[in-house]
């Protein structure tokens, strides 16, 4: 089961990327048909006849960020649940039939979605599709399969809690958003995780997973009317319609402040971040290609500030985090504790000299040359062509994004991402969680 879960920070820092700086496509990327199933759920689908493997990315709206207060952790002890029994098979069974065919199933919960991925070859793609419908529609939640992923889930939680990194980012979300449910720990808390019954389980697979809640995206080697018959035979059997349910806007408190998480660690993991721009905001874009230059990769000024000029951090690094409900601007770094104090110094030094001098043209025609010129590897498989056109749809981008995106790169000019770093780039609103036993670094209002 634990195979099936990825750590809060790891899936923001993939979810960031994927909706943000990550999508980099030049015209024609790649075709997409949009395919309506019987069953009333649309697909996009690309063709790949090259490769004889399906698939398929899913997200189901409203994911941990629903959980039922008191019981933070339902959607994650879902998840590590939809490979342990389903319909007929129990867990032994339902795994049997997974491995012995070699298909990939994987389901975790995220703040905002339900994530599932697909991957089988495609001679197997009757029986994966089976077995994703009986999953979804049929998971059986017995009690010996419930009892043993409780017991992972509070083991990784106790693992996670001395772990710099996710426990820097569980603290910063708390700290950040201590009244939204943005603010709790996407594989829930201990006390969460031992107040779910079975009952709960059944009830959040009978009321979360439904036709009208679903966006589906898939890449293979069959022909569309093919995938739509798969994908009816997978999603057919659930509900029509979800249950109700809304999440409010999330307000960001606390800003400036800085938490410290006690660990016995060599080194501090630090996570700062301030709030951003939600992915539909005018000057999206304009944030790409500043973060870029700020701290977008190996060739960043906070990398070589930081890193390569000082000696400073291990790594360090910037991303766009657009929620549905909130926009941050987020990074992290992890260094010797006797180095935090200074990393941190410097982090909020390029923040502000990037807020007051904006980017050279050299800079600007760099990280516009790298946001689209990396594009071919992010199409190097079907899985990655899935999840992309997954985040597509559920950002509402079109179906023509892919033909778009680069352009709308090189649109953006000085003047934009000076106005950008600008509004976003605030010292003093930056809020910083450090986890481990940082020198010189006390948590202050």
């Amino acid at each position: 089961m634990r195979r099936l879960l990825t750590a809060g920070l790891t899936a923001m820092v993939v979810l960031a990327a994927a909706v943000g700086p990550g999508i980099t496509a030049p015209a024609k990327a790649v075709d997409i048909e949009r395919v309506a199933t019987s069953a009333g759920v649309e697909v996009w689908y690309s063709r790949e006849a090259r490769i004889p493997i399906l698939s398929v990315a899913l997200a189901f709206r409203g994911g941990a960020a629903l959980d039922p207060a008191g019981k933070e952790g339902l959607a994650a002890f879902a998840a590590g649940l939809f490979d342990e029994g389903a319909g007929d098979l129990d867990s032994q069974a339902f795994q049997r039939a997974v491995a012995d065919r070699a298909i990939e199933f994987r389901v975790r919960a995220g703040r905002d979605h339900l994530w599932v991925t697909l991957n089988t070859l495609s001679r197997h793609r009757a029986e994966a599709f089976r077995l994703l419908g009986l999953a979804l529609s049929a998971p059986r939640f017995d009690e010996p399969a419930v009892e043993r992923v409780r017991r992972l889930l509070l083991n990784a939680r106790a693992t996670d809690a001395m772990n710099p990194r996710i426990a820097a980012a569980d603290r910063w979300f708390r700290t950040v958003f201590p009244d939204h449910p943005y603010g709790r720990p996407t594989d829930g808390t201990a006390a969460g995780i031992a107040a779910v019954t079975t009952d709960d389980l059944r009830a959040f697979a009978a009321t979360r997973l439904a036709r009208d809640n679903v966006v589906i995206a898939a890449a293979g080697d069959v022909p569309a009317a093919e995938i739509a018959a798969l994908v009816d035979s997978a999603l057919g059997g659930l509900p029509a319609s979800s249950a109700p349910a809304t999440v409010g806007e999330a307000a960001f408190a606390n800003a400036g402040r800085t938490v410290v998480v006690p660990l016995s660690s060599p080194q501090s993991a630090v996570v700062f971040g301030m709030p951003g721009l939600k992915r539909d905001a005018p000057d999206f874009y304009a944030a790409v290609v500043m973060n870029e230059v700020l701290g977008g990769g190996s060739s960043s000024r906070l990398f070589a500030e930081v890193r390569e000029k000082r000696g400073l951090a291990y790594d360090v690094h910037a991303y766009l985090y657009p929620l549905a409900h909130a926009g941050l601007y987020m990074g992290g770094a992890a260094t010797r504790n006797d180095r935090v104090a200074d990393t941190i110094a410097v982090v909020r030094a390029e923040i502000a000299r990037l807020a007051a001098d904006g980017v050279s043209e050299q800079e600007l025609a760099a990280a516009k040359g790298h946001l689209t010129g990396a594009f071919p590897l992010r199409f190097d498989s079907g899985r990655k062509i899935a999840r992309m056109m997954l985040h597509v749809r559920l950002q509402g981008l079109g179906l023509d994004y892919f033909d778009r995106r680069n352009g709308l790169i090189e649109a953006v000019a000085r003047e934009d991402v000076a106005r950008v770093a600008r509004r976003l780039l605030r010292p003093d609103l930056l809020t910083l969680a450090v986890a481990g036993a940082p020198e010189g670094i006390e948590t202050a209002p």
